[in-house]
């Protein structure tokens, strides 16, 4: 039964990483997304239900479209994949909990700020403003210990990244911002700080590397949306462990 509900989980998070995708991608031009069926961007031909199945019609269609034969972008069965494997992961270590609800969430709104950052180099406050009341409803369900650390979270979520803007003239983002101020009311402050920390070194690690194989240099912005989303999820399902082992060197 356990692996059942691994199964049903990893696929309905593919199904839902698809539509992450559609998301990501439409909101930032205030494209509807509701009514309007996908389409292939190149020839704008409208997609049949063969050709969304997530990861495999990918495969089947080798990634070309089947009408125009042009390259269909990898990120979508990344992503597809992505989000299946986190849903599982999520349904493992949590279980059948309200804090089950709150975790799905939060992986909703990494999965379409990876995808809105990494192609527009934005963070659309429409995703934020979304998500924020949602988890401000599921924390009062599933508080912190103590229940205002979310608050406090939010509040050191936003005065740090405020903080480095300031201090960087900058060098970061207003959408960074604004989002750890929503992801601290899911992490808490101290999950916040190892969100930071671990972002920052991973930023720090793949610029260095970027610049290194001429794919980017020091004066050209590099979106750090995708660091703060993997440092988020790390720190959500692995943050006390850190946090832990951090402790025990002192």
């Amino acid at each position: 039964m356990e692996i059942y509900w691994l199964v049903l989980f990893f696929v309905f998070g593919c199904i839902l990483g698809s539509f992450f995708n559609v998301v990501g991608l439409r909101i930032p031009k205030n494209i509807p997304f509701t009514n309007d069926r996908s389409y292939c961007p190149i020839c704008n031909k409208q997609l049949q239900w063969y050709e969304l199945i997530p990861i495999a019609s990918y495969l089947i269609q080798r990634g070309h479209c089947r009408n125009c034969q042009s390259r269909i972008s990898p990120i979508y069965p990344i992503i597809e994949l992505a989000t299946g494997l986190l849903f599982a992961l999520t349904y493992w270590k949590i279980g059948f909990t309200f804090e089950l609800i709150v975790a799905l969430l939060l992986i909703g709104l990494l999965i379409i700020v990876f995808v809105t950052d990494i192609t527009y180099m934005i963070i659309p406050n429409k995703i934020l403003l979304f998500f924020l009341p949602l988890f401000v409803l599921m924390r009062m369900f599933t508080p912190l210990n103590p229940w205002y650390d979310s608050f406090i979270g939010a509040v050191v979520g936003f005065g740090l990244l405020a903080s480095i803007i300031i201090l960087t003239k900058g060098g970061m983002g207003a959408g960074d911002m604004k989002l750890f101020a929503v992801l601290g009311i899911v992490l808490g402050w101290k999950g916040i700080l190892v969100t930071l920390f671990l972002a920052s070194f991973l930023g720090a690690i793949f610029g260095l590397f970027l610049i290194r194989i001429n794919k980017a240099n020091r004066k050209h912005p590099i979106p750090f949306g995708p660091y703060i989303v993997v440092a988020a999820l790390i720190s959500y399902f692995y943050g006390e462990q850190i946090i832990t082992f951090y402790l025990s060197w002192f």
